[in-house]
């Protein structure tokens, strides 16, 4: 039996509201919101009682899905988010983008900020890392030619 598909990546969140916002600029589309909670839920994460705002956003494309997540309950345990890009685990999503440029200035009106500078991969690409909200690492890929 092989993998399918990857459904979606999740990402745990401080503040759901304008992380949404954030990624709906970025060019992501809001697929739906709900609240998770009940016993059902804390067996699946390992978690027990828990508490859990969701966000699910799709691609443009429709074939990838970012699930964002705000734990009310229980509390968060551990922060990442400054890692830098050698750390170990989860670190970053990249997204390919059909104007870097113009990309990086509507994501900057949201807070955005270039983690390094924009660089060109051999003609082919040009890459950038930012922080979006709550210190999330993004990738941004444009593809050239």
């Amino acid at each position: 039996m092989a993998i399918k598909r990857m459904d979606n990546m999740g990402i745990v969140v401080e503040d759901l509201d304008a992380t949404v916002d954030f990624f709906l600029e970025l060019g992501l589309e809001l697929e739906g919101r709900a609240t998770i909670e009940g016993e059902w839920a804390g067996r699946v994460t390992g978690l027990g009682d828990q508490h859990v705002e969701v966000a699910m956003m799709r691609t443009p494309d429709g074939h990838s899905r970012l699930e964002l997540s705000r734990f009310l309950r229980p509390s968060v345990v551990a922060d990442h988010r400054g890692a830098p890009v050698n750390a170990l685990g989860y670190l970053r999503t990249m997204f390919a983008v059909d104007d870097l440029d113009d990309t990086l200035e509507r994501v900057r009106a949201r807070g955005a900020e270039l983690v390094g500078e924009v660089v060109d991969y051999q003609d082919v690409y040009r890459l950038c890392y930012i922080r979006g909200p709550g210190g999330l690492l993004i990738g941004l890929a444009q593809e050239l030619g």
